[in-house]
C-alpha cells in the first residue's frame, strides 16, 4: 500500500451526476480507498475514475488529505452560500469515493476532525455512508452532529450472504454491519441500510424482517444498473461482480430485480430506490393482510 500525506486546496466538491439529486457537496477525506481489495472496492465503479486513480491500481494507494478539517472551515461558508442560490439546502454525502473509516482512519482521524468541523460549522443536512464498523469510534460525535443538523448514517449492506462466489471478503461482517444497525439506532441516529449495489438474496422475508427489527429508519435499494452512474451499468460489468452475482441468481444481474426486492421490502420498512433513496425519499411501509 503506498500511502501519501497531501494537502488539499479544497475539500468540497459540488456535485453532479448521480448525486446531484442527492445532496449539494460531497466530501472525501481521503483519495483511494484502503478496502480497495475488499469485496466493496473490486466492485467499485470509482477504481475506474483516472481523475482519481492516475494510473495507480485501484486499493494500492491511499491519499491522506491532512489538511481537509482545515479547509472545510475555511470553506464552509462560501458554499453554503452557492448552495442557498441555487435554492438546495448546504447538504453534505460522506464519502463519495472513499471508504471514511477504512485503517488508516485509526492513524490519521481525518474523518473524526471533519465531523468536529462539522461540529463547528454545521451544514443544513450530512449522510455519513459506511461498509464498516469503525465509525463506532466515533458514535460520540456523530451523535452531538446530528443535535445540530439533520443528519442519517447509512451502512452498506448489500444482501444476506457473507460472500458471493469468486469475491473477496468484505471489509466487515455481515452480523457485525447489521449489529451496527442497532448500536446506532438505539444511539439515537437516524439509520438506513443500504443494498447498493444490491446483491443476490436467498430468502427476502426473513432477511427484510431482520433488518426491521434493528429499529433502522429506512432501507435503500440500488441496482448497479443505473447506481453506478451509468444507465446500463458499464462501469460495474467491467469488474467481476456480475459474474459472481449470475453464479447464485442470474436474475440479479436485471434492474427488475431491485423492483421485486424492493416490493417485498415494503412489508417490513419504508423503501428507498436508487438516488430518490440516498436522498431520504421513501416509499411507505405496505401493510400486507396476513
Amino acid at each position: 500500500m503506498n500511502i501519501s500525506e497531501t494537502a488539499c486546496r479544497s475539500i468540497l466538491t459540488r456535485t453532479t451526476g448521480y448525486l446531484k439529486t442527492v445532496c449539494s457537496h460531497s466530501m472525501n477525506p481521503y483519495t483511494g480507498c484502503g478496502l480497495g481489495r475488499s469485496a466493496c472496492g473490486v466492485a467499485c465503479y470509482v477504481r475506474f475514475n483516472p481523475w482519481l486513480t492516475r494510473g495507480r491500481e485501484w486499493g494500492g494507494f491511499v491519499d491522506v488529505k491532512i489538511n481537509a478539517p482545515d479547509v472545510y472551515l475555511q470553506t464552509a461558508e462560501v458554499e453554503r452560500r452557492w448552495a442557498r442560490r441555487r435554492a438546495q439546502p448546504f447538504s453534505i454525502f460522506l464519502a463519495s469515493s472513499t471508504e471514511p473509516w477504512q485503517p488508516l482512519e485509526k492513524k490519521y482521524r481525518v474523518t473524526r476532525g471533519l465531523l468536529d468541523a462539522m461540529h463547528s460549522a454545521p451544514p443544513d443536512e450530512v449522510i455519513l455512508q459506511t461498509h464498516t464498523t469503525g465509525i463506532r469510534d466515533d458514535l460520540d460525535r456523530v451523535q452531538a452532529l446530528s443535535r445540530k443538523c439533520r443528519l442519517r448514517v447509512q451502512v452498506s449492506i448489500e444482501g444476506d450472504v457473507e460472500r458471493l462466489p469468486g469475491m473477496p471478503p468484505p471489509p466487515a461482517a455481515l452480523d457485525d454491519r447489521i449489529q451496527l444497525l442497532r448500536e446506532l439506532s438505539e444511539a439515537g441516529i437516524d439509520t438506513v441500510a443500504c443494498l447498493a449495489p444490491l446483491y443476490p438474496i436467498t430468502d427476502a422475508h426473513a432477511f427484510f424482517e431482520r433488518l426491521s427489527k434493528t429499529g433502522i429508519v429506512a432501507v435503500v435499494i440500488d441496482h448497479f444498473i443505473e447506481g453506478d452512474g451509468t444507465a446500463d451499468g458499464a462501469r460495474t460489468l467491467k469488474t467481476a461482480l456480475p459474474a459472481a452475482m449470475q453464479a447464485v441468481n442470474p436474475d440479479s444481474l436485471h434492474v427488475a430485480y431491485r423492483d421485486t426486492l424492493a416490493a417485498i421490502a415494503k412489508q417490513y420498512l419504508p423503501v428507498g430506490v436508487s438516488a430518490a433513496g440516498f436522498a431520504g425519499r421513501y416509499d411507505s411501509v405496505i401493510h400486507v393482510a396476513p
